[in-house]
């Protein structure tokens, strides 16, 4: 029997046509999303180039934001948006990785279920109820407890004794990482799992047949295996913790100003923004506060593509041989 007698020349014209279709459906698709982040960027530019013009470098340099003398600095705001990020990591990674660590190498199964879907219920809960919990619960027990003990263990020391001195208010820098830690928590943590649930079974056996410890295996197979994958959790946790906006406003206390102690009050770019942009009055002001989203679109963009680096390199690394 010939084959290609049997093909039906309609169908393959139409299975063609398909693939065309197909091909111009996800070329439009991609082209679209490149489209919205260049909107989004240049609506962003014009939007705060009123603001960057009038005070040029002085914006990114100065700390100083008087709406009434029309003096912006959005250095309080960067500075207070980057360390309440890097306090949450410092706090979420070690926690997100024992969990993971624990749900896939040593939770019983009655266990294992209900603790994954916890996490995945903890990652639901509304920012704002973060925020509710970290003003009326979490600020007076570090106010009471927490912040005193700092106080009178670690500011004595040298050097990092500068970070916890001053007056335990409670709310400040160092609540609100502590906060957002608690929020990323969930999408490290859930992330982490999943990569080492791909981890292949021969891989973790051919360990213990070696004779290797069940801390030997995890940190020196399982880790290295899911590292690539660890990263982008560790990323999107980072992106979800620079972005926050209502939890840290409730928090954070709404200073723009540099304090040496991470117990003074500060601000984040997104929690100046949510909380003056209703009442920006003037050109001048409203450009402000746009240069400052301006400003945390590229901290994000520019963490996202040193992370995505990263990765490239990891990858290349892991495929050069020896």
């Amino acid at each position: 029997m010939n084959t290609a007698a049997a093909i039906d020349p309609r169908h393959a014209a139409g299975q063609r046509l398909r693939e065309r279709v197909f091909r111009a459906a996800t070329f439009v698709a991609a082209l679209l999303v490149l489209t919205l982040l260049g909107g989004v960027a240049l609506s962003l530019l014009q939007g705060a180039w009123p603001a960057l013009a009038h005070f040029r470098l002085r914006f990114l340099t100065s700390e100083v934001w008087n709406p009434v003398t029309d003096q912006f600095g959005a250095l309080a705001a960067v500075y207070g948006t980057l360390v309440t990020s890097l306090i949450a990591l410092a706090i979420a990674i070690p926690v997100s990785l024992g969990i993971a660590i624990f749900l896939t190498q040593l939770a019983p199964l009655w266990l294992k279920r209900p603790v994954s879907i916890a996490i995945e219920l903890l990652a639901a809960v509304p920012s704002i109820i973060f925020g509710i919990w970290g003003l009326f619960v979490l600020a007076p027990v570090l106010q009471r407890h927490v912040q005193p003990w700092l106080i009178d263990t670690v500011g004595p020391l040298p050097l990092v004794g500068r970070l916890f001195q001053g007056p335990p208010f409670g709310i400040g820098i160092l609540t609100a990482g502590i906060v957002l830690a608690i929020m990323v928590v969930p999408f490290i943590s859930a992330v982490t799992r999943d990569v080492f649930e791909t981890v292949p079974d021969v891989l973790k056996e051919s360990g213990y047949g070696l004779g290797a410890t069940t801390w030997e295996v995890i940190w020196q197979v399982v880790v290295p295996y899911a590292r690539t994958g660890m990263i982008g959790g560790i990323m999107l946790g980072l992106g979800r913790a620079l972005g926050e906006t209502m939890a840290v406003t409730f928090v954070i206390g709404n200073a723009h100003r540099i304090g040496s102690s991470l117990l003074a009050p500060g601000t984040t770019i997104s929690a100046a923004i949510a909380n003056e942009f209703t009442e920006a009055v003037g050109d001048l002001y409203t450009s402000s506060l746009v240069a400052l989203g301006a400003l945390l679109f590229l901290i994000t963009f520019s963490v996202i593509a040193a992370a995505r680096f990263m990765l490239l390199r990891l990858e290349r690394r892991a495929l050069s041989p020896v």
